[in-house]
């Protein structure tokens, strides 16, 4: 195969990887429109005994609906879902955390070391309640006790309570409901630092029967991409679940809308969250309790998803505490991997993870090393390229090859005119003669491929690209270059190595080959700079590997 094939199955290879990016970023804007009223009926089923007197987290939850969305999903639980109450704010150096006392629900969430242009107020904010943009954490009991009445949940009335002596008014809240014989108290409290919020729940009996009442947690989000989502790569939004048993699992909106999601229903462990772009919400237990996972669709654009875990009998007059984590932050490799098992795995890097994690890894060392991302993003571009420099030889000795004999395939061309038989049978021979493997150029090539889009990945899905510097003008690696003067001088290494590749017989394979870098240039204006910037490296160091292996053989420049 010639150079020429070489760069255009290449081109080929990442159309397709950009158009399937395209078709995810279709359909996953294509949920239906109508406004199909759920079922909430109230009732719940009972659950049944397991071993040790718990009774199994397999409930009817039906649908919880968040009192913001009363217009797209109507009442929930019976209760009036259009009330809001009054606004708790807690806060430490990094997290704002924003309660609203209807349902004791968190509904607001800004992370104060997150700047962004793209939110309101210049940081990024997760959970919201504007539309277009909900996104709310909610906890409750499910089932109901005394009269019928449901146990209190997030739709119903909460009360503050007086904090004891020594908890931080800042930091920490208590809030209060009680139904159905049941009072239910949530403690939600930050550290001083970080993004965990620590959602401690205290069920009291004050009826006169026992109760057998299961704690749901669960996250409510709108199916639209984050504010800023670019139109030019798409990365996954929407919910994501890890058990021991099926390891990690991302469920689409889409599938959700269609009611096909596949997913572990029942496992004794693990979380469940929402991601998107750089951020995590993300519910984690640390107990060994069964639990069952769900996802659900709301309303129009609206879904759910969370988990439910039976707690053990409650006698009359007897309470007990069920803790909670909740992470509501940026995708910080190190910090995850301390949270959960699996957690990590949130940050997107596709199919392509088994290579992913050692690269990132890599440019982790280097950024420790040299203590700035894109220089060690430059370094690893090198590195890379120079462990590969035995395939890429070989492929930029069979280019020289392939050069050297150019003006004889021209000659071919021009005898046998459109005689396409008897052209490839002369070419063939031609190949044989001076020792050419037409493959020679395109295999190693090839073999590169999974490493270009598992950096890709890596320069995509890091966090820590967020605001990261390289040098003068490039301000933020995960920004695209605000002047386009990489994706310019990428271009032209790119018409630089079109040049050092042997000149195709056709004309317009010549034209198309011609225009290939103009057609990328415009593609990587809209990139991140971090991807460009690699881009760029990588054809430098290419051209200077070219260029040396093609002086050596037979002279060729």
């Amino acid at each position: 195969m010639d150079a020429r094939r070489t760069v255009l199955t290449l081109v080929f290879v990442v159309s397709l990887f950009l158009l399937w990016e395209a078709w995810m970023r279709q359909g996953a804007s294509q949920a239906p429109t109508t406004a199909n009223q759920p079922d909430l009926s109230q009732s719940a089923n009972k659950a049944s005994a397991s071993a040790g007197g718990v009774p199994s987290p397999s409930v009817a939850l039906d649908k919880l609906a968040p009192p913001s969305g009363a217009a797209a999903a109507g009442q929930a639980l019976g209760d009036s879902a259009s009330k809001t109450g009054e606004r708790v704010v807690l806060r430490n150096t990094d997290l704002a955390l924003e309660i609203d006392t209807q349902g004791a629900r968190l509904v607001g969430a800004v992370l104060l070391n997150q700047p962004s242009s793209n939110y309101e107020g210049g940081r990024v904010r997760l959970f919201d309640t504007r539309p277009g943009q909900e996104f709310e954490a909610q906890t409750g009991l499910v089932g109901q006790g005394a009269q019928g009445k449901a146990f209190p949940n997030h739709t119903q009335a909460f009360f503050a309570v007086p904090l004891k002596s020594g908890q931080d008014a800042q930091r920490t809240v208590v809030l209060a409901s009680e139904s159905g014989g049941v009072k239910l108290m949530k403690t939600i409290s930050l550290d001083p630092s970080g993004f965990k919020v620590h959602v401690s729940h205290t069920v009291l009996n004050t009826g006169a029967d026992p109760v057998n009442p299961s704690l749901y947690l669960q996250l409510m989000r709108s199916g639209n991409p984050p504010p800023g989502e670019s139109q030019f790569y798409q990365t996954f939004t929407g919910p994501a679940l890890y058990t021991d048993q099926k390891k990690f699992q991302k469920v689409g909106f889409s599938d959700i809308e269609k009611g096909r999601q596949d997913h572990v229903k029942q496992a004794p462990d693990g979380w469940i969250g929402l991601i998107q772009h750089y951020f995590v919400s993300a519910w984690i237990l640390s107990n060994q309790a069964p639990r069952e996972f769900f996802t659900r669709r709301l309303g129009n654009n609206l879904y759910s998803a969370g988990l439910i875990q039976a707690l053990p009998e409650v006698s009359p007059g007897a309470q007990q505490t069920h803790e909670a984590l909740l992470y509501v932050g940026p995708q910080v490799q190190r910090t995850l991997e301390g949270l959960a098992p699996g957690l990590e795995l949130v940050v997107d890097y596709s199919w392509l993870t088994f290579i992913a994690k050692p690269i990132y890894w890599s440019l982790e060392q280097l950024h420790a090393l040299v203590g700035n991302w894109g220089w060690a993003i430059v370094l690893l571009t090198i590195i890379i390229k120079a462990l590969f420099y035995p395939l890429s030889a070989a492929s930029y000795k069979s280019m020289a090859k392939m050069k050297a004999v150019a003006p004889r395939m021209t000659a071919l061309k021009e005898r046998y005119g459109d005689d396409k038989a008897k052209f490839n049978q002369a070419m063939m021979e031609l190949y044989k003669n001076e020792k050419i493997n037409p493959l020679g150029g395109c295999l190693p090539v090839l073999v590169q491929i999974p490493v270009f889009l598992a950096l890709y990945w890596v320069l995509l899905a890091s966090v820590e690209m967020r605001d990261a510097p390289w040098v003068l003008w490039i301000t933020d690696l995960a920004a695209p270059d605000p002047y386009y003067i990489l994706p310019v001088i990428m271009a032209a290494t790119m018409f630089l190595q079109t040049k050092l590749n042997p000149a195709p017989p056709d004309p317009i394979q010549a034209k198309v080959m011609l225009f290939m870098p103009l057609v990328f240039s415009v593609f990587f204006f809209f990139f991140p700079a971090g991807l460009v910037l690699y881009w760029l490296v990588n054809n430098v160091v290419s051209i200077a590997q070219q260029w040396v292996i093609m002086k050596r053989v037979n002279g060729v420049t």
